[in-house]
């Protein structure tokens, strides 16, 4: 089976290894075969309240294993997952629900009494799901069989909002002709770094972001075991790394200097530790060098943001033995399939050292941001 749409994913996993743990949440354990005929019952569900092709399916929670039943069940009815910020207040993420048109919304038990501040201003939403109360029941009582309903590439399956810096956010659509290519770089005899089914992958950045989501998307790609914590605890990641044998995660930065403070990082083991990618902002030295001594693994720096898909760079662990070298103070080497130009403000290439805008034409950019086509122009 190939894997041409996001929907496909789950599906091409639960038939080559459905006995293989997909999910490590809390003390549950989901493997790909449920995995996948969860995303179907979420699927039909979805279909069953009249939710439509490109319908908005927002969730408002922290990081949770049914996010990924949602996800890759509302790819299989082809609506499009809008994750909701939970850190925003009350008045941003009633925009962000409003400003997607979302029908559905799953939220956690924790956002109720922030829902109940705004869920008059969510007009376009029908129907409201809690994921640690009604889902499971909800969920269970819909069909099990694929609806098999024909999708492509060009769909958009996520639609991911900014952090609007300038004015509100912009939500970006992303389809899974952006998604895949991005996959596909960390598989096998890639030059770049190779995801086995063999691994084990801590998902703990939030889910909200590109970051989180994508970052756990890889590792569901390649078949791999991907433990899920629900929020950013250092003694939290530390004991899931010694309990579950964890070879790669993804965390920002600062989360590395919280493990490196956490009292309990001198008697955590680490061994199993292969590869930790970090992103979202620069390492110092002095830092990536204590980490370097203390989780005796690879890093790897990615560079990239919401309208690329995630990352578009990656600076190796190859690139991080020596902290003299210039290399350092680099996002990296554009990803196989982008190109990267830095430009002045004529739009024009600029020689090696000078600051100037970063520009990349990949497939990985954006089909556009939601309802706004002036702003997809100027981007």
């Amino acid at each position: 089976m190939s894997i041409s749409t996001l929907a496909d994913i789950v599906r091409h996993k639960a038939a080559a290894q459905p006995a293989r743990i997909a999910l490590t949440y809390e003390d549950r354990h989901t493997n790909y075969a449920a995995l996948d005929r969860r995303a179907n019952q979420v699927a039909n569900g979805l279909l069953a309240a009249g939710m439509r092709p490109a319908t908005r399916i927002a969730v408002l929670d922290k990081n949770h294993d049914s996010f990924f039943e949602i996800w890759f069940g509302a790819a299989k009815a082809k609506a499009v997952l809008v994750p909701v910020n939970w850190r925003l207040a009350a008045p941003e993420i009633a925009y962000l629900v409003s400003d997607a048109q979302a029908e559905m919304l799953f939220v956690g038990s924790e956002y109720l009494g922030t829902l109940a501040r705004i869920r008059d201003q969510l007009t376009s939403v029908r129907e409201v799901i809690v994921t640690d109360q009604d889902y499971p029941t909800w969920r269970d009582r819909q069909s099990a069989t694929d609806p098999q309903l024909p999708t492509e590439g060009g769909d958009v399956c996520l639609q991911v909002y900014t952090s609007g810096t300038t004015g509100h956010p912009k939500g970006a659509q992303i389809t899974s002709d952006n998604l895949l290519p991005l996959l596909a770089q960390f598989t096998i005899g890639s030059e770049w770094a190779e995801w086995r089914a063999a691994d084990v992958s801590l998902v703990v950045m939030p889910l909200f972001h590109v970051g989180g989501s994508l970052y756990a998307l890889a590792g569901l790609y390649m078949g791999a075991h991907n433990v899920v914590l629900r929020e950013v605890l250092p003694q939290q990641i530390l004991d899931a790394i010694d309990c579950y044998r964890v070879t790669k995660m993804f965390v920002v930065p600062a989360v590395i200097l919280f493990l490196l403070q956490c009292a309990g990082i001198p008697k955590a083991d680490l061994s199993s530790l292969q590869l930790i990618f970090y992103g979202a902002s620069p390492i110092p030295v002095e830092l990536l060098r204590n980490a370097l001594d203390v989780f005796k693994c690879g890093f790897a720096q990615v560079y990239g943001l919401t309208e690329t898909s995630g990352a578009i760079t990656y600076l190796g662990p190859e690139e991080h033995s020596d902290l003299n070298s210039e290399r350092l103070l680099s996002c990296g080497r554009p990803l196989d399939g982008v190109e990267i130009r830095v430009v002045d403000t004529e739009g024009q290439p600029l020689p090696p050292r000078q600051v100037g805008e970063i520009i990349c034409r990949t497939a990985q950019i954006m089909k556009g941001y939601w309802n706004l086509p002036v702003e997809t122009v100027k981007a």
